[in-house]
């Protein structure tokens, strides 16, 4: 059975189009790329982090983000996405998240995110009335 540890890794590149600027998904007016966007990618890469390393049956959700968005990215750029395993305690998984520009290697936005292990069918049984 696989087990998620400290110190898996994923990375994956994207590229800022005009459905990922704030004034498309509504968090702004600006056509930068949008907070909620690069929240997306960074989840994206945590889930890509333990990906083949979670039991049968299991997968991660959402719990807490805490991420800086700390520099504006126009339309073109290429952000790179990286998220760390920090912690795993119980079934708690905590990464360490980084979003750079491609070109300058200048920080986009960078925090903490933590998701929780679950039983994907006895999760979304929960959801069902």
């Amino acid at each position: 059975m696989a087990e998620p540890s400290a110190g898996l890794t994923a990375t994956a590149t994207f590229t800022v189009t005009e459905t990922d600027t704030a004034a498309a998904l509504g968090s702004g007016d600006l056509a930068v790329l949008g907070t909620p966007r690069l929240l997306a990618w960074l989840e994206a890469v945590t889930c890509a982090a333990v990906e083949g390393h979670l039991p049968t049956g299991q997968t991660t959700v959402g719990t807490k983000v805490a991420v800086a968005h700390r520099a504006a990215s126009s339309v073109g750029t290429s952000v790179v996405a990286t998220a760390t395993v920090i912690r795993v305690e119980g079934r708690t998984i905590s990464y360490d998240v980084t979003a750079l520009d491609q070109a300058t290697g200048g920080i986009l936005g960078e925090g903490e995110i933590v998701r929780a292990l679950v039983d994907r069918e006895r999760f979304l049984s929960r959801l069902a009335r």
